[in-house]
């Protein structure tokens, strides 16, 4: 099996606070994996190291694109929603032209092709008809939306999603879990914080169970089980574990 990522005894601390702890992960190249675990587990510090936007403390992490990996675009990111300035005065359009500029050279302007795509990305997540409107207009859903416009203009083979589905209806939901999954099939790596356990049986390949530590990685049927949720989380499992 080929990996699209994979850390190495990676340790991540916040001051004298380890948010990760020797975490070895292997993350296939062909898949959508989930990253689940309970508030403060260091999901979101997990991504945010395999971005090389928070420091390690120890260990290493490779990285397998088809970009070169040091290269703006290699890479697309979805933050949580609740991290970004929604009173920045830029419109939709401009927001999700931005995922462009790491293909263009130094100075240059966006031209016609990626503002085309950038429409043809607002098209994706049904979104075209407020791409004037300024950001901050837009409620939860549809500024989640916008965010993944944005990332899915940047081309990229890896794409790292922190909680895309945080304040999306269940019909929004439903519509972007399919736009993820044609990413997918079309060779894509897709690695999603996620916090529904109810719907992880379906929607992922594989999945990284972490309470600071990794507690287990691997393919869903036969990491996702009740006897690793109880060790992720503290509790026992109360719901059907089956892929509907």
């Amino acid at each position: 099996m080929d990996f699209a990522i994979q850390t190495h005894q990676l340790t991540v601390a916040y001051g004298a606070e380890p948010a990760l702890w020797n975490v070895n992960v292997q993350i296939p190249t062909l898949g959508m994996t989930g990253i689940i675990g309970p508030n403060g587990a260091g999901k979101s510090t997990l991504l945010k190291a395999i971005l090389g936007t928070v420091p390690r403390l120890s260990g290493r992490i490779e990285l397998t694109c088809d970009h070169d990996s040091h290269q703006a675009g290699a890479i697309g990111y979805v933050p949580q929603r609740t991290s970004v300035d929604w009173d920045f005065p830029t419109t939709v359009l401009d927001l999700v032209m931005m995922g462009t500029y790491g293909r263009l050279k130094w100075f240059q302007r966006p031209g016609a092709q990626e503002r085309e795509d950038s429409w043809e990305a607002l098209r994706q997540v049904q979104m075209e008809d407020f791409a004037h409107r300024q950001i901050g207009e837009l409620s939860g859903g549809q500024q989640q939306r916008v965010f993944l416009a944005r990332a899915f203009v940047q081309q990229a083979s890896i794409y790292l999603m922190d909680e895309p589905f945080a304040g999306v209806d269940a019909k929004t939901e439903t519509m972007l879990v399919d736009i993820l999954h044609g990413l997918r099939d079309a060779g894509n790596t897709i690695v999603m914080v996620h916090h529904d356990l109810t719907t992880v049986s379906n929607y992922f390949d594989h999945v990284i169970l972490l309470n600071k530590k990794l507690v287990a990685c691997g393919t869903t049927p036969e990491t996702f089980t009740s006897d690793n949720i109880q060790q992720a989380y503290g509790v026992a499992c109360n719901f059907r574990l089956d892929r509907q």
